[in-house]
C-alpha cells in the first residue's frame, strides 16, 4: 500500500537519481497551452485508496476548474520525500514518519493536507491466536516488518505498555503480512487494516487486530500531501487552489465511496483489478479514516505532530543533516502547515 522505511539516506540522495525521477520541478511553473499551471504530485506508491480523492478530482476537472494541469509522477526508485525535498515536485505523498525524518535532516519538506486522521496501522495476529488476546503476550514471538528502524521502538513500547516487557524476534518481510503469519513464518505484524487487512479476510485469512492507541503510542498520520516551504512561499495561490481540489475529492470520498472508487478503479484499470478490495477500502477509508473525531477533513495539530518526533526522539532515530543523532527533540511548528487549506466552515 505504501512504503514503510526510514528516510534518513534523504539528504544523501545522488543528484542524478533526483534529475533522472522527475524532470518537471518547483523551481518554475510550466504553464500549459491552455493557460493552465503545471502542478507536479510524486505518488508514494502504485495507485490505491489513498489516493482516492486525488483521481476523484482529476476526473471531476476540479483540477482544470482552479486552472491546475496536474501531473501525476508515478513511483518510481526515488521517494516523493527526496523529490518534494530538492523542488523536483511540487507535492508528493508521504506519511508522518518520513516527514519527520527528512525535516528533522534539515530537509525542505512541509507537510500541508492529512488524507487520514485514525493511525492506518495495527498490531496484528492470525485471527485463531486464542494464545495471543494482548500485544502483552507477543513477548518472544516473531514479528515479520519492513525492516524500519522505528518499527522496534513503537512495538516496544506498544508491547510494554500492555504489561510486557518487549523482547520479540524480528525478520523482514518478503510477502504480505497475512502469508507470512498463516504461513508460520512469524506471529505478528503491522499491516494497514484499509488494504492488508481487507486483503485478509476476502483470502478468507482474517487478522485478529491491536490498535495502538489502545496502548499509549501517539496518534500517527499514515498519509499526508507533502510539499516544500520554497514552492508554498513562491506560489501560495497555487498551492490554495491544489488544496481546494484536492480536498474537494476526498470529502467527495468520504460522502460517496462507492462512486469515488469507481473513478479510481477507472483511472487505473491495470493496476487496480480487485474491484472489491478497493470498494471495501473506499467504504472502510470513508467510515473511520477520512474524517477526524471533530468532524474535519485535511487538518493537522500540533500536539500529534509534537508527540510523534517526541517519541522517535527519544528512541533515538532522528538525525541531523550530517548524519549525527539530535541532541534534543525537534521544534515541530514547521513540519506541518494548514494555512493553505480552503475554508470550508
Amino acid at each position: 500500500m505504501h512504503r514503510r522505511t526510514l528516510l534518513s539516506a534523504i539528504a544523501a540522495t545522488s543528484a542524478l537519481a533526483i534529475t533522472t525521477a522527475c524532470s518537471a520541478g518547483a523551481d518554475s511553473q510550466a504553464t500549459a497551452k491552455d493557460g493552465a499551471t503545471t502542478v507536479t504530485l510524486a505518488l508514494d506508491w502504485t495507485p490505491n485508496t489513498n489516493h482516492t480523492g486525488i483521481y476523484v478530482a482529476q476526473a471531476k476537472g476540479w483540477f482544470k476548474d482552479a486552472g491546475i494541469d496536474l501531473k501525476i509522477v508515478p513511483y518510481g526508485s526515488t521517494a516523493p520525500e527526496t523529490l518534494i525535498a530538492n523542488h523536483r515536485a511540487d507535492f508528493g505523498i508521504s506519511y508522518q514518519e518520513g516527514i519527520t525524518t527528512a525535516r528533522a535532516a534539515g530537509q525542505d519538506i512541509t507537510s500541508v493536507y492529512a488524507v487520514t486522521q485514525k493511525t492506518d496501522v495495527t498490531v496484528a495476529v492470525r485471527a485463531d491466536r486464542t494464545d495471543i488476546s494482548s500485544p502483552k503476550d507477543l513477548d518472544g514471538r516473531t514479528y515479520a516488518g519492513f525492516g524500519a528502524p522505528y518499527e522496534k521502538p513503537l512495538l516496544q513500547k506498544v508491547i510494554r505498555n500492555a504489561g510486557g516487557k518487549g523482547d520479540f524476534k524480528q525478520v523482514t518481510l518478503n510477502t504480505s503480512a497475512y502469508a507470512a503469519l498463516y504461513a508460520g513464518k512469524a506471529d505478528f505484524a503491522m499491516p494497514m487494516p484499509t488494504w492488508e487487512g481487507l486483503e485478509a479476510k476476502l483470502s478468507g485469512k482474517p487478522l485478529k487486530n491491536f490498535q495502538l492507541s489502545d496502548y499509549g503510542f501517539p496518534a500517527i498520520y499514515s498519509t499526508l500531501i507533502a510539499s516544500s516551504d520554497q514552492f508554498l512561499k513562491k506560489n501560495p495561490a497555487v498551492a490554495k487552489k491544489f488544496l481546494a481540489a484536492v480536498d474537494k475529492g476526498y470529502r467527495y470520498a468520504a460522502d460517496h465511496p462507492d462512486r469515488a472508487a469507481d473513478l479510481l478503479i477507472a483511472a487505473n484499470k491495470s493496476v487496480l483489478t480487485n474491484t472489491r478490495l478497493v470498494k471495501e477500502s473506499s467504504q472502510l477509508l470513508a467510515k473511520e479514516y477520512y474524517r477526524g473525531a471533530d468532524g474535519t477533513i485535511g487538518t493537522q495539530s500540533a500536539a500529534r505532530w509534537k508527540a510523534f518526533a517526541d517519541f522517535e526522539y527519544g528512541a533515538g532515530l532522528l538525525v541531523d543533516a550530517d548524519g549525527k543523532k539530535l541532541t534534543k527533540a525537534p521544534d515541530t511548528s514547521a513540519f506541518f502547515t494548514n494555512a493553505y487549506l480552503p475554508d470550508t466552515k
